[in-house]
């Protein structure tokens, strides 16, 4: 038994009128994201970034060279507002992890660029963190890693949008 198994243990003994069995899967789900968001707190800090760094370099990352998005391409990535992705981007400018440079193709606009630092950084923070979460999911057998992502997949998808992307 562990944790949750008692706590709805104690619901059942408390309770016996309502079915607790919903917290046997969100339960440990939520605890489980506690745990991960430590262990992604850790990968980061080990290369000096924050959470909120990470995002915004994995966005810029995941677009492939010359690795460059404009800010509300940013914000659909990160899920924050304007105002937010503006104060973000000036500080890691000011970090030497991305440049802030005019549009190629709008005199009005800007792109934000990863530069060489950045890249490193996210990088080496995307390896240590994918190596804490495959010691992980080593807990599990093959065959039931792959039943929990559809199952977690089915769970999220009315969630997310078609293009939605805030993970990594």
């Amino acid at each position: 038994m562990d944790e949750v198994d008692q706590i709805v243990a104690a619901w059942g003994r408390e309770r016996p009128d309502i079915d607790a069995s919903p917290m046997e899967v969100f339960s440990r789900i939520a605890r489980l994201g506690k745990h991960l968001n430590l262990m992604r707190k850790e990968a980061f800090t080990e290369h000096g970034l924050e959470t909120w760094e990470f995002d915004v370099l994995s966005a810029l990352r995941r677009s492939g060279p010359p690795y460059e998005l404009a800010p509300g391409q940013l914000v659909a990535a990160t899920m924050v507002t304007s105002g937010t992705m503006t104060n973000r981007v000036d500080r890691l400018v000011n970090r030497g992890l991305v440049l802030r440079e005019p549009s190629l193709d709008d005199r009005r606009g800007v792109r934000v660029i990863l530069t060489d630092s950045g890249l490193t950084r996210v990088d080496a923070a995307i390896d240590r963190l994918l190596a804490l979460e495959r010691n992980l999911l080593e807990r599990l057998p093959q065959e039931q890693r792959e039943q929990l992502t559809t199952a977690l997949r089915q769970l999220t998808l009315g969630f997310t949008e078609p293009n939605e992307s805030s993970e990594q």
